[in-house]
């Protein structure tokens, strides 16, 4: 038996050691834990790592986090997602000063990343233009099946790479990665892929919104001239321009009428490609 302090998380190495007791585990650091952890198990045997805390005292919210990270992540190679974790609990610190913790929780970590990027990216670029952020609800089979990709983290990522993707060439590869990692694509995937161009297509006419609402599909923030309106109002029988909201309300056969049956998700997303075709017509100033 080797009673000791934490001076052992700097290397001690006994490669018979297989049990491993930490007191009062919910006063130390992430690191800390996972430094203490991995002094054990080092031979063949199998390790035990036993951390004790006082169940009568009351344990702050990140203490308790601590220990449910090092009690998650078991796995051989899971340092990584320990240290991710611990740089969410303690922050990144200043990036133009010398502290070492910040208030990363309040943001997390990934949108920490990505306000950083904004940042920089205005400061190189004071006139560039934030593009605008559109959404799309339509009656449709959108999604990454977990038969698909079953890790959730795995598929997070993918959702996060789709929505990032800007050109028709980053969709491209990122369908070429996804089918050589994990096969084929399923047509709710695939349909992701409609969404995501759909999404690009909208946001090139400065619409922010493309949203079924009843029988009607709502299209925000567009101003189409008064020669559009006529020739929409002709090809959409029914439909409305508000120029108060600058909203587009036009009728919307997805859910069939007699005799046919409800739209298909790909007959959804072709009626809606040829929605955003129509509205991107302009007249041509010798056209009578």
């Amino acid at each position: 038996m080797l009673v000791c302090t934490t001076i052992i998380e700097t290397g001690l190495d006994i490669t018979n050691a297989n049990t491993l007791i930490v007191d009062h585990a919910d006063r130390f650091g992430l690191s800390q834990l996972h430094q203490l952890r991995g002094r054990v198990g080092r031979g063949r045997e199998r390790a035990y790592a036993y951390f004790l805390y006082d169940p009568s005292k009351p344990m702050t919210q990140q203490s308790h986090d601590r220990l449910a990270t090092i009690a998650q992540n078991t796995a051989l190679g899971s340092g990584f997602d320990v240290a991710m974790k611990d740089l969410e609990l303690r922050g990144t610190g200043n990036l133009l000063g010398g502290e070492q913790s910040g208030h990363i929780e309040g943001v997390g970590f990934d949108l920490y990343v990505r306000m950083v990027s904004d940042a920089v990216e205005q400061y190189k670029e004071p006139e560039r233009k934030e593009s605008v952020a559109v959404t799309i609800d339509l009656p449709i089979e959108a999604s990454i099946p977990v038969d698909y990709i079953d890790s959730d983290k795995l598929r997070l990522e993918a959702y996060r790479k789709l929505a990032s993707a800007r050109t028709e060439q980053d969709l491209t590869d990122l369908r070429e990665e996804l089918t050589d990692r994990y096969g084929p694509l399923p047509e709710e995937f695939d349909t992701l892929f409609d969404v995501a161009r759909l999404r690009s297509k909208a946001r090139a006419l400065g619409i922010s919104e493309i949203v079924t609402q009843g029988s009607r599909v709502r299209v925000a923030k567009i101003d189409p001239p008064e020669s559009l309106q006529m020739r929409i109002s002709r090809i959409y029988r029914g439909s409305q321009y508000r120029p108060v909201t600058h909203t587009l309300l036009i009728p919307a056969p997805f859910g069939g009428s007699m005799g046919s049956k409800p739209m298909t998700s790909p007959e959804v997303m072709g009626w809606t490609d040829q929605l955003l075709e129509d509205l991107a017509w302009t007249v041509s100033p010798k056209q009578n």
